[in-house]
Parts: C-alpha cells; sequence; structure tokens
C-alpha cells in the first residue's frame, strides 16, 4: 500500500498557492514524488505507518529497529519460526536467547512506527518542492517546463546574449545534499527492506 503524501493540496493553500481545480491531478503526482524523495532521503517512512522489515539477526540479545519512532511490534520470526520471548525497549528488541544461533539468522518483525503528526518543516519542504514543480509546469505550454532545470549563468545586453548552465539537478524533486543529510541525521536511516500493508 503506498502512503499518502507528506503535505496536502489544503497544506499548499494554506502557504499562499492557489491550485486551480484542473491541476489537482498533477499536484497529486508532485506532492507524492516529493514525499517519496523526503522519505528516501530520511530513510524512513516519517509518518505513521505499519511494516513488515527483514533484518539480518545480530549476534547477542538486542536488535535494533529501523523507522524511529517505533509505536509497537506485531510480530517476531527467526528464520520463518514465529518467537514470543521478546521485549520492545527504546527502539529495539531485546531477547534472552538472541537473534542468531551457530549461523546467521533473518529476522522479519511486523512494527507499527513513524510520527502520528507530520513535522512541519517538512509538510514546508514537501510543499516547497511541489509548488517549484508546478511553477515549472505551469511555465510552458506543453509540459516544456518539466525539461532538465536550466539557470542563466551569464547574460549580456549589447548584441543580447545568455548562457545557461545546471546546477546539477534535473527536477525540483532532487534534494540537496545539506537536505538529505539534515533529514538522515534527523531520522536514523534505515533498512531499504520497508514493506508498507
Amino acid at each position: 500500500m503506498a502512503l499518502a503524501p507528506l503535505a496536502t493540496t489544503a497544506d499548499l493553500e494554506a502557504r499562499g498557492l492557489t491550485v486551480d481545480p484542473s491541476e489537482a491531478t498533477v499536484v497529486g503526482v508532485y506532492l507524492g514524488v516529493a514525499s517519496a524523495a523526503v522519505r528516501e532521503a530520511a530513510g524512513t517512512a516519517i509518518s505513521r505507518t505499519t511494516s513488515t522489515i527483514t533484518l539480518e539477526g545480530p549476534p547477542g540479545q538486542w536488535l535494533t529497529l529501523p523507522g524511529p519512532p517505533i509505536a509497537s511490534v506485531s510480530s517476531v520470526a527467526i528464520d520463518g519460526q514465529e518467537v514470543t520471548d521478546w521485549r520492545l525497549r527504546s527502539e529495539r528488541l531485546w531477547r534472552a536467547a538472541g537473534w542468531t544461533g551457530w549461523e546467521p539468522s533473518e529476522v522479519e518483525v511486523t512494527q507499527t512506527h513513524g510520527l502520528v503528526d507530520v513535522p512541519e518543516d517538512i509538510v514546508d519542504l514537501v510543499c516547497r518542492m511541489t509548488a517549484a514543480a508546478l511553477v515549472a509546469y505551469r511555465s510552458q505550454d506543453g509540459a516544456e517546463g518539466l525539461a532538465a532545470d536550466k539557470e542563466v549563468t551569464s547574460e549580456r545586453l549589447g548584441d543580447w546574449s545568455v548562457t545557461y548552465g545546471s546546477d546539477g539537478r534535473i527536477t525540483e524533486m532532487e534534494l540537496t545534499q545539506f537536505w538529505r543529510e539534515r533529514l538522515l541525521a534527523r531520522f536514523g536511516g534505515g533498512v531499504t527492506a520497508l514493506r508498507s500493508r
């Protein structure tokens, strides 16, 4: 199941962007793409969801779960065998018998995790990315505004001339290195094997 976007059309309008009813579909797409980019950089869903994850069983009694905050864990299986002798403590599972035997193990965990309310700065980031994409969309007929983002790097007035460059981004949906580092530091990343259900 796809996760709901981290921001809504109402959030865009609260920030002063008027969305024409004819743009509702494209705005919905942009909100979804921007949300996916932010989640990918954060390494977690951010908003509350239930996921089934598969992790390598670590040596020892503690298994750290990705996607904090962890609200609850409903099931745990080691190499396909359900176990119930675990406890959830501080984003980690504890099990007296540990998570591996004589060889590496695969631990499957179904957990409810993420934030109930998306933080305002994350909502604002998704709105700004969406607004930038919408401006590009509106800038040209025939969707030429969706082409790679180019900026003017030099301009001359006598016998007018202009030079375009690129900051390396292909679209407005690509986060800067600053935002990628900030999101990863804030949310702690996670495993790529998250499956929401």
